[in-house]
């Protein structure tokens, strides 16, 4: 893509995705995320209407008085967006590619992140970190953000999620505010979140295609994986066939719906033909 191309496509979502999270997700984003992470302040003396769960047994055991644990808001997060940049993004049958799709989302999340002031960070990956920028504020690191997801040529075609939460976690120290997003064809990476998820707050968005979920009755048709390269005819007229392809795609986001609740991590189901503001939004309101 040449200068002028990758600067028109980032004008473009960048005026469609600040004028949604300044009039949708900017209240969403704030109720949501905004002061929930704490941070020690200090030890003092018990005082009467405390919260005992609060009480440091250390401090008291040794000084033999009451003693609690003080926290105190963190009034500035970090918001990491875990990406998914692999060949399988690089389907759409329906408005646009799933590529695409992430693009917005990326720079929508991004924009209500600065509107309140929180730094933000990228990992784009595939089987392997393609990229990793570290969390900054400011509207100039945003439009970097994009720019780098726009023009980026991941050196591997294949996923690996729980490649990307493991790099994170080395790289990510404090408490971050973290967004999943892939299609999540991928290898499990159950471990992986199940630890992260103890330390981070995670939110997932799962994008998909409408054909990725229902074949159409359209006869004999070559489906190629762009990740692995195999191509295979699939008899699309063929009703048993139409429905082992939809009841595959449904168990196997049943699977991901179960990990995902399991862990606590909400998951906003988003595809290349519907719109995306309700589910985000819902997503948002869940987390509040």
């Amino acid at each position: 893509m040449d200068t002028i191309e990758l600067l028109k496509k980032v004008r473009k979502i960048e005026i469609k995705s600040k004028g949604l999270s300044a009039q949708l997700f900017s209240g969403e984003y704030k109720s949501a995320f905004k002061g929930r992470g704490m941070s020690f302040s200090e030890v003092r003396e018990y005082q009467p209407g405390d919260d005992v769960r609060s009480i440091d047994w250390n401090v008291t055991a040794r000084t033999n008085i009451p003693h609690i644990k003080v926290y105190e808001e963190e009034r500035e997060l970090t918001v990491m967006l875990l990406v998914d940049v692999s060949a399988s993004e690089n389907f759409g049958t329906q408005k646009q590619l799933k590529r695409e799709l992430i693009a917005e989302l990326v720079a929508t999340i991004a924009f209500s992140a600065i509107q309140n002031k929180d730094k933000v960070g990228v990992v784009f990956f595939t089987d392997k970190i393609e990229k990793f920028i570290p969390p900054k504020k400011g509207k100039g690191h945003i439009l970097l953000i994009l720019r780098e997801l726009l023009n980026i040529e991941p050196q591997s075609k294949l996923t690996n999620v729980s490649t990307a939460i493991k790099y994170f976690s080395r790289v990510i120290k404090k408490r971050a505010t973290t967004f999943l997003i892939s299609d999540f064809e991928s290898p499990a990476f159950d471990d992986e979140l199940k630890i992260a998820s103890k330390k981070h707050t995670f939110i997932a968005l799962k994008i998909s295609d409408q054909r990725e979920l229902v074949l159409p009755n359209i006869g004999l048709i070559p489906m190629l994986d762009n990740e692995t390269g195999e191509q295979r005819w699939i008899d699309t007229s063929n009703a048993n066939v139409r429905k082992q392809y939809a009841q595959h795609a449904q168990a196997q986001q049943q699977k991901l719906t179960t990990m995902f609740k399991r862990y606590g991590v909400p998951c906003a189901q988003l595809n290349t033909l519907d719109d995306y503001v309700i589910p985000l939004r819902n997503v948002f309101k869940q987390k509040a």
